[in-house]
């Protein structure tokens, strides 16, 4: 069994390829030995994992049992796989996660790109900060003891308040990098719940975690709901989707409001899961019969808003490190010139 997963981009690949092969009429283990030819031109996590699919199919498996044996497949697409086969309607739901792993896709490259340009920063800080520690102070130090033979104390004093502003901005920004690093290395290990425990608390990123947990849940329904579920059925199957602990407890209070006889829509609206003109749009589709179809607009809708929100936090947070880098070095350039202007005047 392979270990490490396929990511969202080969996961849209695979549904789509998969149902298109199913709406021509292609057999599954037909359909998994054509994509296995094309795999072994390009190798790949697939590759060795449609051996066994293909062998696990000929054998009586169904689709979703053997990329469950594969091992390369993320939870969500396996429940939806399952769901398709027992209600009869894989094609369309493989054609929909198809989609859901392409914006997948999308909003990962665009918070990764977004982070790309305050990573460089905070590195360019550090990097500016043990340049002036270990290079420009100590110039600046030997410059004048060769001019004076001998700092004043108020000179020093300037000189030390240099060096003690330089050494806590270093130390604070690389207590940053540190965390950002660990919070990576258990990201990438596995740990996520770790880290979204902690981003949840700040409310800049929770809000993020959020309006993602709600664009996964609305993906989600609109597929159940696609298969032939029920509502009940459909919304509670789609809780466990959003990996968000805040969205799920607002999503129990709206199956709470379900249960006393409300539907999806009007629970959502009382609850104020959605913003007041989403909430309306379902209530619109629920009573004309087009939930499905409207919970498809407010994924996309939800889409964007997770974008957006991702771009007004890096266009936070870049300003506050330029501001850092400006400061810190301008500060202490200050701080180095004041006994040179102290000399020059006397030389006056």
């Amino acid at each position: 069994m392979s270990r490490r997963k396929l990511d969202n981009i080969g996961v849209s690949a695979f549904c789509e390829s998969m149902a298109m092969m199913i709406q021509s009429g292609i057999q599954t283990d037909e359909a998994i030995s054509l994509l296995q030819s094309g795999e072994s031109r390009t190798g790949g996590v697939l590759e060795s994992a449609l051996v066994g699919m293909k062998k696990s199919v000929e054998e009586g498996s169904t689709l979703s049992k053997a990329m469950e044996d594969s091992g390369i497949f993320p939870k969500y697409a396996l429940r939806m796989v399952k769901t398709g086969e027992e209600s009869g309607h894989l094609e369309d739901i493989m054609f929909r996660l198809s989609t859901y792993y392409a914006d997948q896709k999308v909003i990962q490259d665009k918070i990764r790109n977004a982070l790309i340009y305050p990573a460089a920063m905070l590195v360019l800080i550090i990097a500016v900060l043990v340049v002036m520690l270990a290079l420009v102070l100590p110039s600046f130090v030997k410059v004048y003891d060769s001019m004076t033979g001998s700092l004043s104390s108020s000179a020093y004093n300037y000189i030390n308040w240099a060096y003690g502003f330089c050494w806590f901005a270093l130390i604070l920004m690389i207590i940053v990098a540190v965390v950002l690093v660990i919070g990576l290395i258990l990201w990438k290990t596995g740990k996520k719940d770790v880290v979204v425990n902690v981003l949840s608390k700040i409310p800049a990123t929770s809000k993020i975690l959020e309006s993602m947990g709600m664009f996964r849940f609305t993906g989600a329904l609109s597929t159940f709901l696609a298969s032939g579920k029920l509502q009940d059925e459909a919304v509670l199957d789609s809780i466990p989707m959003t990996d968000c602990k805040p969205v799920e407890e607002k999503l129990k209070k709206c199956v709470r409001r379900m249960e006393e006889g409300h539907g999806f829509a009007q629970a959502a609206y009382d609850e104020e899961l959605f913003e007041p003109v989403y909430g309306r749009m379902l209530l619109a589709g629920e009573r004309s019969g087009n939930l499905d179809s409207v919970l498809e607009k407010l994924n996309s809708h939800l889409e964007d808003d997770c974008a957006a929100r991702v771009d007004r936090l890096v266009g936070t947070v870049d300003p506050v490190l330029s501001f850092v880098l400006m400061v810190t070095v301008g500060l202490s350039l200050l701080s180095v010139m004041l006994p040179l202007i102290g000399m020059m005047s006397s030389i006056g």
